[in-house]
């Protein structure tokens, strides 16, 4: 009687044997992928991090040649920007204004470099436009009013209503921009240490000045809005007269008053066929306007790069706006950008976001 109950407790000792092998392979196993998925994600990050330092590198070579050719172009007119003689003049025929379309870096190379296997190709694409093309809303303050506060420039506000006109944007947003700019210009002010007052004079919530076109959403303006005037309006460290050299249309139309849009495309078409050399010629082309120096000039001292780097489906870019003093240029602020390219159906960002 007792053979049976051995031979069911060997088959229990069998199959708890069997389900503890069973159990430790699936712990090797889980343990296994765990490690492989660690080590996975450790050569992502590792490969990621290269090609953002990789990219880096790139794009610091890339505006750094952008400063080169802006140097070499002041030491090749013999001195500095913004001034009234022939060689003091900027415009879009010179070297700068060239867009680089993309085009694969190892065609930049000295020499001929074979690709190792495995390797991504990279491309290249970048442009430069002049800042001061664009109305500088750095300008739009200036002394101080019978109450102590900062006022807004009266031409200046007369440039923008007409410039919002013929955007087709609403005024309201104008005259709260105006407001709320004034405002932060004011604790701008009041922040500097010379001033010597405290910067509990400053209403609360008073937004900070903005130094970026993008950044004008601070002060309430609807990111619609933001768009439309990023390609005319710009925002430097110091007030810039507008180069009439490389202003677009509708920016003469609304600095030059008196001026209807028609006039203002017909000296854009004339000034693509000989550039000004002073403002005395430009203000003939204009139909005998007296240019303020203040206001206009035929020069820039301020210009903006933007750089993009693509290594399969990934991008990596990088803008700056850059001051050229002399034969000086040094960059005012960089920003950069990392993303992933959208479907090939729509509009590249040189498209949608440059001018």
């Amino acid at each position: 009687m007792s053979r049976p109950s051995m031979t069911t407790s060997k088959h229990a000792q069998r199959g708890a044997a069997l389900i503890s092998a069973m159990l430790v392979v699936t712990l090797v196993a889980t343990l296994a992928s765990v490690a492989l998925w660690q080590q996975w994600k450790h050569v992502e990050v590792e490969s990621a991090e290269r090609h953002r330092v990789q990219a880096s590198w790139l794009l610091n070579g890339a505006l750094d040649w952008s400063r080169l050719i802006l140097r070499e172009d002041a030491l090749a007119r013999g001195g500095g920007t913004g001034g009234q003689a022939n060689s003091n003049t900027d415009h879009l025929a010179e070297p700068w204004a060239l867009p680089l379309k993309e085009a694969k870096l190892s065609t930049f190379l000295a020499q001929d470099q074979q690709l190792r296997e495995g390797d991504p190709e990279v491309f290249l694409s970048g442009q430069m436009t002049d800042a001061q093309s664009r109305i500088n809303l750095t300008n739009w303050t200036e002394g101080n009013d019978s109450k102590g506060g900062t006022q807004l420039n009266e031409t200046m506000q007369i440039a923008l209503v007409r410039l919002f006109k013929v955007l087709d944007l609403p005024l309201i947003e104008l005259e709260r921009l105006g407001q709320a700019w004034r405002a932060a210009s004011q604790a701008a002010k009041l922040a500097k240490p010379e001033v010597g007052q405290a910067l509990a004079n400053v209403a609360p919530g008073t937004a900070l000045l903005p130094q970026q076109i993008t950044q004008l959403q601070w002060l309430g303006v609807s990111r619609e809005t933001v768009q439309r005037l990023a390609p005319f309006v710009t925002i430097l460290p110091q007030p810039t007269p507008v180069n009439l050299n490389t202003a677009s249309a509708e920016v003469i139309y609304a600095m030059v008053l008196g001026l209807d849009l028609a006039a203002a495309q017909q000296f854009v078409e004339l000034r693509s066929r000989s550039h000004f050399g002073n403002l005395t010629d430009a203000g003939k082309a204009l139909g005998g306007k007296t240019l303020e120096a203040r206001w206009f000039a035929v020069g820039s001292r301020f210009f903006e790069v933007w750089g993009r780097l693509r290594m399969e489906d990934r991008t990596h870019e990088e803008t700056a706006l850059i001051f050229r003093d002399t034969g000086n240029v040094t960059f005012v602020w960089r920003q950069k950008i990392a993303g992933i390219l959208p479907p090939t159906n729509q509009q590249s960002l040189l498209q949608s976001s440059q001018p």
